[in-house]
This record gives C-alpha cells, sequence and structure tokens, in this order.
C-alpha cells in the first residue's frame, strides 16, 4: 500500500512537471514569434525610430570619447563594467569604479577596476580628478538626480566629460514601472526576458530622467551638452505584437507632438565648463 501511494505521489509529480515544461516550450515560442512579428514589423519604420538606444550608446557614441590614459569613473557599472579588460589595457586607461552596492563591484571581472568606491552618487563629493564618466541606464534608479549631477559635476576636472544614457520619463514603459508594484514588475519582466535577471530588474524612479530636465540639470551644475541623441524603440512590448503595434504608432504620433522629447531614451556627452580665466 505504501509502495503504490509513493508511486501515485511520484507519477502525480512527473506529470505536473511534464505540463509545466510543455506550458513553458510554448510560452517561449510564442514569445519568439511575437518578437519576430515586431521585428518584421520595425523594418518600415524610419530609420531613426529603428536605433537600440543602449546598443547605440555603447558601440557608437561611447568608444569615440575614450583617449589614451584618461581617469576614467564608471558610476553604476557595478559588476558590469562599460569598458573591458582589453580595451582598458590598450589605452592605458585607469578606471574607477563607484557603485553604491559593494557586492555588485567585487562581482566585477579581475582588474576591471583599479580602485573601487561604495558610495551613493547622489551624496557624493569628487575630488575633480576624472578625466571621463560614464553613467550607462543608472539614473533613472536613483531618487535624486539633482544630486547625481552635483555629484558627477564634482568629480570632472574643468574640460572633463560625462557621458549619460538614460531611459525616459515620458516612455509609456517607464510611467507603467512607476505604478505595477514592485514584485509583481519583477515576475513579468523575467518570466517574458529571463536574460534581464542578470541585470535588470531594479527599482526605478525616473527622477527628472527627460531630455529637457537634463538639459536645466546640466546648466545649473557647471555642464555644457556637447552631444546628444535620442531614441524611439525599446523592446518591453515586443512579447506581443498587437500591444507593440499600437505603441509604435503612438511613439510616431507623440513625436509629431513632441519632437525629441517623445524619445524612449536619449544619451548625452556634458562637459565640465572652466571656471573664468582656467584654461582646461
Amino acid at each position: 500500500m505504501a509502495y503504490n501511494s509513493y508511486s501515485a505521489h511520484l507519477h502525480n509529480k512527473l506529470s505536473r512537471l511534464n505540463i509545466n515544461k510543455f506550458i513553458k516550450k510554448y510560452f517561449s515560442l510564442f514569445i519568439d514569434t511575437q518578437i519576430y512579428l515586431c521585428n518584421a514589423f520595425d523594418k518600415i519604420m524610419p530609420e531613426r525610430f529603428r536605433v537600440d538606444g543602449n546598443q547605440d550608446f555603447k558601440a557608437s557614441f561611447a568608444p569615440k570619447y575614450l583617449r589614451p590614459r584618461l581617469k576614467v569613473y564608471d558610476v553604476g557599472g557595478g559588476k558590469i563594467p562599460y569598458i573591458d579588460h582589453r580595451r582598458k589595457a590598450e589605452l592605458g586607461l585607469a578606471v574607477v569604479g563607484l557603485d553604491i552596492d559593494r557586492e555588485e563591484l567585487r562581482r566585477a571581472p579581475q582588474g576591471a577596476y583599479d580602485e573601487m568606491i561604495c558610495a551613493d552618487i547622489t551624496r557624493f563629493k569628487g575630488g575633480g580628478d576624472a578625466d571621463l564618466i560614464i553613467c550607462q541606464a543608472v539614473l533613472e534608479h536613483v531618487k535624486d538626480v539633482e544630486g547625481a549631477f552635483a555629484a558627477m559635476a564634482s568629480i570632472l576636472k574643468p574640460g572633463g566629460k560625462a557621458l549619460l544614457f538614460v531611459p525616459s520619463r515620458n516612455a509609456i514603459y517607464a510611467r507603467l514601472n512607476l505604478v505595477i508594484p514592485e514584485g509583481m514588475k519583477r515576475k513579468i519582466l523575467f518570466a517574458i526576458f529571463p536574460d534581464f535577471r542578470s541585470c535588470g530588474g531594479f527599482p526605478a524612479y525616473y527622477d527628472r530622467c527627460t531630455l529637457k530636465q537634463f538639459h536645466l540639470l546640466a546648466e545649473r551644475h557647471g555642464l555644457e551638452v556637447e552631444e546628444e541623441r535620442t531614441y524611439f524603440i525599446t523592446c518591453y512590448f515586443s512579447f506581443f505584437f498587437p500591444a507593440y503595434f499600437v505603441w509604435r504608432i503612438w511613439i510616431l504620433l507623440f513625436y509629431l507632438i513632441a519632437g525629441d522629447q517623445a524619445a524612449e531614451s536619449f544619451c548625452m556627452a556634458l562637459r565640465k565648463t572652466a571656471p573664468a580665466g582656467a584654461k582646461c
């Protein structure tokens, strides 16, 4: 009797496992199909509406600002620093990792950082020793972006530059991010995009994260906008083509009304102005 009971229990457990595998398999197939349809639709969109901001920042925008022997602060890079070991060695860069999470810094590849600083960027006071700051997809996660701007201005030398990539508060996904409970948001995100478990899911606040507000903050903290780019695409709605289609039409209409303020994300190169009479 005990054996029969155990056998039945094991059979039921295996059946549930098989059902779960079946569901996961076809859920994954469904998501892949929706992404394929979204990518196919995007081929008819204007070219500037197809550029992925995060990838463009990494591959095109930021690299041209890297020069030999610069001192670079990677703000919020944590375990995934922007500058890899090969480029760091080739250019002879000194890289400082600044992150609020000490464990994130410790998990970075060996030799990625010459110095590690565990600090809140909104409260940090720098020593004016940086040639370059790289801050990629970080500022939407801090509660006081003005404090972060003040910190970055204090870190930079006169003439030093800050390279920022930021998802915009004006984006629909950002608005949803602000109202959906944190636990539910993470479950949805990781179910649809499992790869985000390793690098996403942090609480987001989008404090002043718009192109207009960043211009005002830059001016207030002695930073000049040297270059900026705006982007109009994200992956968040690609799991369901009908929603993606409606969102893409909205983006086009929003752009006609608001121009670059309709951007889903943007990047900026900000240059710290020198005091009157000083030489850069």
